[in-house]
């Protein structure tokens, strides 16, 4: 049975995943018609590396230190973070529920 570190790193690639987000982004609830993928793709890339540095946690037990550092990862995107924050979870969420990982232990 593959290990911890194994299952995570197993489940995403980050370039798959930045191709399965601008293909798929706009159908999000919580994407607006005039809004663009240079705005929410930022956010994806967050959400992955949130993944990478906190697998085991619930993304509530770490999102207020995400909050925080949005200001210096949004790279070009003009989303604050009450609109980022969705994005940001929703692909964490996707390689979290990919990895078969335990729920959270913390």
């Amino acid at each position: 049975m593959p290990d911890f570190d194994e299952r995570r790193d197993q489940a995403y690639d980050r370039e798959q995943e930045a191709a399965y987000w601008r293909e798929h982004y706009a159908k999000r609830p919580y994407v607006q018609p005039t809004d663009t993928h240079d705005d929410f793709g930022p956010a994806y890339a967050y959400g992955v590396d949130a993944f990478a540095r906190y697998p085991d946690r619930d993304f509530d037990d770490f999102e207020a230190e995400l909050h925080r550092d949005w200001g210096e990862q949004r790279k070009g995107s003009s989303l604050d973070w009450a609109r980022a924050k969705p994005a940001v979870k929703d692909a964490w969420q996707r390689i979290k529920e990919a990895s078969n990982m335990p729920p959270s232990t913390r």
